[in-house]
């Protein structure tokens, strides 16, 4: 399943590179966000005829929670994804994208204070995801550079 995941987290990006250059970075948000809430809305009741809830949505102070989450670091960084796909090639965006369960951990720890399971190995991992993503940040401004000077 992971691997699936990410081939299809890696075509994902690389399609959208593709059309970043043709379409304005919100009309494509805009295709994004529609074709996955079709998605989700036809699979909902699959979902939930395999696994029957009471409750489905959530308390309000939750709701808030996850319409912030969702705006920040859902529509606001996709747009910025689209943007930098116009400069930057699709290896080094998907690259990033292992950025986001270091943002998602560190916010929860700020927001809800939940810091205690997280053990010595967790930090080293983080360590080495922001490691790989400044060097191939580093390397990816190095090839731009002499890209720039030739033109």
């Amino acid at each position: 399943m992971g691997i699936v995941s990410s081939a299809l987290a890696a075509l994902f990006t690389i399609s959208t590179r593709g059309v970043s250059k043709i379409y304005p970075a919100k009309t494509i948000l805009l295709y994004e966000m529609t074709g996955g809430f079709i998605l989700v809305s036809f699979l909902l009741p699959v979902y939930l005829y395999f696994f029957p809830v009471t409750d489905i949505l959530p308390g309000r102070p939750d709701f808030l929670y996850l319409l912030v989450f969702a705006l920040f670091c859902t529509i606001v960084l996709q747009m910025l994804q689209i943007q930098v796909l116009k400069e930057l090639s699709a290896f080094t965006v998907n690259l990033t994208y292992n950025l986001e369960p270091v943002y998602g951990v560190i916010l929860a720890m700020l927001i809800f204070h939940e810091a205690r399971e997280l053990s010595i190995v967790f930090y080293a991992g983080i360590s080495f995801i922001i490691l790989s993503v400044l060097l191939q940040t580093r390397n990816a401004r190095r090839q731009i550079k002499p890209s720039l000077m030739t033109d």
